[in-house]
């Protein structure tokens, strides 16, 4: 055989090789789609019976809602809520915020709970929940005490009760105050026979210099007591 004549074969047996693999691809693709077609088919066959139930009671649904609702109305809100998926999914990524917030806040709220149950535990050992009773009463009667128009005159002259009150509660004063008390506690428990009532013994504890000091100090209180107008006499002059 002449080269031309070989070179030419060779050229043939490419051609057939190239039509073979061509052939075996669409054999391929054919079968591959009869392949779907025929899972189509069989989809299609299952899903029939559901959607024609799905459509008998859907018709039945519809008929009993029919005297409320028209099939305009139901198309309305189909379009309106295709109009408005966009804010759908807006809250739905709102929601999921939330949700993500509420996870990340749960184990503070726990351990916040758990620290308020202990304090709540310890205040009610301590009987603070016993004494809110009486707390209660003492309001009760303070609010039966006291008027409208008192309870209005507190409020023009609490800055002038809460004055004296930081002036009374001064150390020294405190100091002098402990001191009266524990004094007139000390002569409240003194039997009347064992003080001296004697004009001589009165002359007698008169020169004692603390007793002189403590009867000036009076004094002096005494004439500051009597430079107090009594009320009402300014508004009388």
């Amino acid at each position: 055989m002449d080269p031309q004549t070989q070179t030419q074969l060779e050229a043939l047996n490419a051609k057939i090789d190239a039509l073979t693999e061509q052939m075996a691809v669409l054999t391929d693709y054919v079968l591959e789609q009869r392949q779907r077609q025929q899972e189509w088919d069989e989809l299609k066959e299952d899903l029939t019976p559901i959607l024609m139930e799905m459509s008998d009671v859907a018709v039945e649904e519809l008929e009993e809602i029919e005297p409320y609702v028209q099939l305009e109305d139901i198309l309305a809100f189909l379009k309106r809520l295709a109009a408005n998926l966009h804010n759908f999914e807006t809250m739905l990524d709102q929601l999921e915020s939330v949700n993500d917030l509420v996870q990340d806040m749960t184990p503070v709220a726990n351990d916040a709970f758990i620290v308020a149950m202990e304090q709540m535990q310890e205040m009610e050992q301590r009987g603070y929940f016993a004494v809110l009773p009486e707390l209660k009463r003492i309001a009760d009667n303070v609010m039966d005490a006291f008027g409208p128009e008192d309870v209005r005159a507190l409020g023009d002259n609490v800055v002038t009760i809460l004055t004296t009150v930081r002036s009374m509660t001064q150390p020294e004063i405190m100091a002098l105050v402990q001191k009266l008390t524990d004094s007139t506690q000390e002569a409240v428990r003194t039997p009347d026979d064992e003080l001296d009532i004697s004009t001589l013994g009165l002359i007698r504890q008169m020169r004692d210099p603390q007793m002189r000091l403590g009867l000036a100090r009076t004094m002096t209180l005494l004439r500051a007591m009597g430079d107090i107008a009594p009320p009402g006499a300014n508004s009388a002059a």
